[in-house]
Parts: structure tokens; sequence; C-alpha cells
């Protein structure tokens, strides 16, 4: 692996779940996400959505995040407007049998504010719109599971 995603190799995404099973397909995913070409990337992030932040958070959303701010913050990842859009779901969705998942998936997105903020001053207005679209979900979230500010 490049220098991006390089963190990948130390989590046991074997030991982690998503939402139709074993986590362990996910770094192919986001390798897919990082260095395909636009079609293979919008596939991989597409697949990576339904499995982690479509319908419900997963244990294996979690250890996704960090990975997909450090994506939406890579000039050569083809498609940072739909990994922006994916934190955007992530940090709408929960899961209603594991609030603890769905607390660190909200602040694993909440922890990227920085990035979300430097990105609403990226070279591509697309980037820049979406960054500011999280940003503001960033800003006005509220949920049960998340400590209040």
């Amino acid at each position: 692996m490049g220098t991006i995603l390089g963190d990948m190799r130390h989590v046991q995404w074997h030991e982690l779940r998503h939402a139709g099973g074993s986590a362990s397909q996910v770094p192919g995913m986001l390798s897919r996400i990082a260095w395909g070409d636009s079609e293979s990337a919008e596939d991989a992030l597409s697949d990576l959505g339904q499995w982690i932040g479509a319908l419900a958070v997963f244990d294996s959303t979690v250890a996704t995040v960090p990975f997909l701010w450090e994506l939406a913050a890579t000039q050569s990842v083809k498609d940072r407007v739909g990994v922006l859009g994916l934190l955007r779901t992530i940090l709408a969705h929960g899961h209603t049998h594991h609030p603890e998942w769905t607390r660190d998936a909200h602040l694993a997105v909440l922890a990227g504010r920085t990035t979300a903020l430097r990105l609403t001053g990226d070279g591509d207005p697309a980037v820049r719109e979406s960054a500011q679209e999280l940003l503001t979900a960033l800003d006005g979230h509220v949920c049960r599971t998340c400590p209040p500010e």
C-alpha cells in the first residue's frame, strides 16, 4: 500500500462486522476507492456505503471512518465527494441494538471536523460544496447516543 491507508494493516478487520457479515473485505474496498479508476472507485464506495452506513453503523464503521477522512483529504482520490457523502450518511445513522457503535461512529466522524473545514477551501468546487454540507451536519449534530458538547 502507498502512503495513504498504510495503517489499515493494524486493524483486525476479520474480527469486525458490517451489514453483510465479516469486514475482512473492507480494506480492499478502501484500496479501490484510493487507487481505482473512477468507475471502480465509485462501485467500491457504493458497496462500502451499503456495508457500513446506509442502513446502520457497525463496529467496522468505527474502524473505517479515519480512513474515509484520509481519502477525502487526498487529492488523487477520484470520488472525494462520494467519500464526504458517506461520512454524512454515517453521521445520520445508528444501530438500534448497539448504541456504542453509533456513538463511536459518530464521534469518529465528528473528529474529522478540521479536515472538513480545510476541504471547504479545496480547489475542486464540488469537494468544497460537499465539505460545507458535511461541516453543517457536523456542527448541527445532536443524537441521544452522543455526549452533549
